[in-house]
């Protein structure tokens, strides 16, 4: 029996593996009736620059992440450049990225975005809480499948992170497989990268 070609067997995979990648993200899909409370108003220009991830439930990729960070810059065009960038599994692990594109929800006051990571899908994105000063949130999900508490440093008290734990649980999350981040900077010279 004659084996197929690798050359016509690839096409079927790469099908297959970007089927189930839609799959994925489309579970994510911005819902028009967004079910979480988001914050009553965010300045986006206060808003941008460099989160550091302190503690999530996090998505497949995400699980273990060291140094995550991630970075908004706000374009012309009102659309959110993003960089999201973590070590995959130590803190001097592969340096990972992901670049998706936020766009702001009208009507939701800055607080709900569609972030797309494949075009033209949009995960819903939701800021469901920020201080007065934009040094700590937390971003959540209507379905309270995942979840991010981020702050300017890679450090926050531990009375500040069980404050946003119980912010959470009162958002209707479970918390059981919240996971903190571990971070750790400077970055050793040999990793090569800053948020």
């Amino acid at each position: 029996m004659k084996r197929p070609s690798p050359r016509l067997a690839k096409p079927p995979l790469m099908l297959a593996a970007a089927f189930f990648t839609a799959l994925f993200v489309a579970g994510c899909a911005v819902s028009p009736n967004v079910t979480i409370r988001p914050a009553p108003q965010v300045d986006l220009q206060r808003f941008v620059g460099d989160w550091y991830v302190i503690g999530n439930i996090p998505t497949r990729p995400e699980r273990n992440a060291f140094n995550a960070v991630e970075s908004y810059t706000l374009q012309p065009d009102g659309k959110i450049a993003t960089r999201f960038r973590y070590r995959e599994g130590a803190f001097d692990g592969e340096l990972k990225t992901m670049n998706p594109v936020g766009t702001v929800v009208p009507g939701t006051n800055n607080a709900v975005w569609g972030m797309q990571f494949v075009w033209p899908i949009k995960a819903e994105y939701v800021i469901v809480d920020i201080d007065s000063d934009y040094q700590l949130t937390i971003i959540g999900r209507s379905d309270r499948d995942y979840a991010w508490i981020m702050a300017r440093t890679p450090q926050i008290s531990e009375t500040s992170y069980q404050t946003a734990v119980a912010r959470l649980k009162e958002l209707g999350y479970s918390v059981d497989s919240l996971r903190r981040v571990p971070q750790r900077w400077p970055e050793a010279p040999a990793a090569g990268a800053k948020p």
